[in-house]
């Protein structure tokens, strides 16, 4: 069979361009897209136990929670009862990505509204399980599966702007975000959509999640330490730390962007997507899926391996995702010393589902300041996660092309290549 993928040759490219004018944050490290910035790039944590219920019968305590945030700041109450924290996320980081149409008359006929998630509304699962439960069927909530559904999020978010273009949930467990990134620069370069509100949304933190991960032995038990618990690529590394929040962007078609008068933060220039086909929670040794991932974005975007960079890391802080991930780079990327890596999850844990969203906010930030985000609690390397890392502190450097990977259970690879505009 011949491979659809020519070498050497961007066979997507038709001439449209899609560019990032909207940035939209809520994560353990703040509630605004510069609040997040700001702590993440001094390396701050947003790790801490978990206060939203009682975890001492947990082996894992600890948490990266929303902090100091009210619904009602962006929903009136009656809409917000009706709706599962994770969609309560994705309207407030909505609300920061449309920012620049605030006061204006939106022409939504054309505007994609793709937002993922990796769980959707455990929350409201839970608490209606314990209803029929302690109470019967007759008292579940009518809302209860609107609720609880994974494609909420997107659906009204396209309510609230009236955004009447392609509009569905990509469930891709922690690829979700990027998978709806991708997937929206698709639709606009192929000219479905001129513009695409999207990225993802995670509400998670609660027992039944908790317990789940746990039981896997997925997740940090470093209790007594909550902030350096999230270690990406250290050798002291025990697991990763689950998170909740939202991370969506607006992207438009070059043009379109431009007759509005828009301001251009970056330029989205390439994606890959592939699937590891190995294992249902475990990279492909060698990391060959992320590979192919990041080798389909460098010819998207008609890249050279040399012309990366950065590269913001998954990097969740598992021994086998991080040792994959680090010999996928390192066969892509050779050992150079001018490409510099980062996770920075290090600073607000794993955001699941949302993990791309915000990773990709974080990277155009990165292109705006030419600053690199240090691994927080990053001191001894493992030998086999070897590769440029930056710790300590945010390294300045000149930077024109920056790479975001996101893998998910299910051998789920996306990389997204942004580009300084």
């Amino acid at each position: 069979m011949q491979n659809w993928v020519c070498e050497g040759e961007n066979v997507f490219d038709n001439g449209r361009r899609v560019v990032v004018t909207g940035l939209g944050a809520i994560t353990p490290c703040g509630n605004t897209v510069q609040e997040n910035w700001d702590n993440i790039k001094s390396g701050n944590s947003g790790i801490d136990l978990i206060k939203a219920f009682d975890t001492s019968e947990f082996s894992s305590r600890i948490g990266g929670e929303v902090k100091n945030f009210d619904p009602l700041d962006y929903i009136d109450r009656k809409e917000a009862k009706r709706m599962d924290r994770f969609v309560h996320f994705a309207l407030a980081a909505s609300q920061e990505a449309m920012i620049s149409f605030e006061g204006k008359d939106i022409d939504g006929e054309n505007i994609a509204t793709i937002i993922g998630s990796g769980i959707g509304g455990i929350i409201t699962f839970e608490k209606q399980h314990e209803n029929l439960l302690s109470k019967g069927p007759g008292k579940i909530s009518p809302f209860y599966i609107p609720m609880m559904i994974s494609d909420m999020a997107s659906g009204l978010v396209s309510i609230r702007y009236g955004l009447k273009g392609p509009n569905f949930c990509t469930v891709s467990a922690c690829a979700s975000g990027g998978n709806a990134i991708a997937t929206s620069f698709m639709l606009i370069k192929n000219g479905y959509s001129d513009a695409a509100l999207t990225g993802g949304t995670e509400g998670t933190i609660s027992p039944m999640a908790l317990g789940g991960f746990c039981s896997m032995k997925a997740l940090s038990t470093r209790n007594d330490d909550p902030k350096t618990a999230s270690r990406p690529f250290d050798v002291g590394r025990d697991g990763f730390v689950m998170s909740e929040g939202a991370g969506v962007v607006l992207l438009e078609e070059l043009e379109h962007a431009k007759a509005r008068g828009a301001e251009i933060f970056a330029e989205l220039s390439g994606v890959g997507m592939s699937g590891d086909a190995y294992h249902m929670t475990s990279p492909v040794p060698g990391g060959a899926g992320a590979v192919h991932a990041m080798e389909m974005a460098l010819r998207d975007a008609g890249l050279e391996p040399e012309e990366i960079d950065y590269i913001n890391a998954h990097g969740t802080s598992t021994l086998y995702n991080d040792r994959a991930e680090s010999e996928a780079i390192r066969s892509v990327f050779g050992e150079r010393d001018s490409l510099h890596v980062s996770s920075t999850k290090s600073s607000t844990g794993h955001l699941l589902g949302a993990a791309a969203g915000i990773e990709f906010v974080v990277c155009v930030k990165a292109l705006l300041e030419q600053t690199i985000p240090p691994t927080a609690n990053l001191k001894d390397v493992d030998p086999e996660c070897q590769v440029n890392h930056v710790t300590g502190r945010a390294a300045e450097k000149e930077m024109n092309h920056i790479l975001s990977n996101s893998f998910g259970f299910g051998g789920h690879n996306v990389s997204l290549l942004l580009s300084k505009f």
